[in-house]
């Protein structure tokens, strides 16, 4: 059974920092590109960031771009997002997300999405 399970965020104000994680078990995390997408309350689904199978390519929102950071480690089947300098609007529930190919391609919201992890931004 694929599970996703998003860990790390919290309450933070803005301009503080936060790292989240995603643990993954029941496929073969190295063959597969990985997102970060998340939700605004009362908003749709946005990507923010996606990682190919290796990690060589990376593609960032112009949201996230300069401010996040996507890696992942492979061999301990987890997904990282390092988010600098946060601002009230990136308060959202961040969901980690399996791409069906290794290459980042485009997101879709058909990609199978973990529960998500709360982000909230604010002074």
């Amino acid at each position: 059974e694929v599970q996703l399970v998003e860990s790390g965020g919290g309450w933070v104000q803005p301009g503080g920092s936060l790292r989240l994680s995603c643990t993954v078990s029941g496929f073969t995390f190295s063959s597969y590109a990985m997102w970060w997408v998340r939700q605004a309350p009362g908003k749709g689904l946005e990507w923010v960031s996606g990682i190919s199978a290796g990690g060589g390519g990376v593609t960032y929102a112009e949201s996230a771009k300069g401010r996040f950071t996507i890696s992942r480690d492979n061999a301990k089947n987890t997904l990282y997002l390092q988010m600098n300098s946060l601002k009230p609007e990136d308060t959202a529930v961040y969901y980690c997300a399996k791409s069906p190919t290794a290459p980042l391609g485009s997101f879709s919201a058909s990609f199978y999405r973990g529960k998500g992890t709360l982000v909230t931004v604010s002074s």
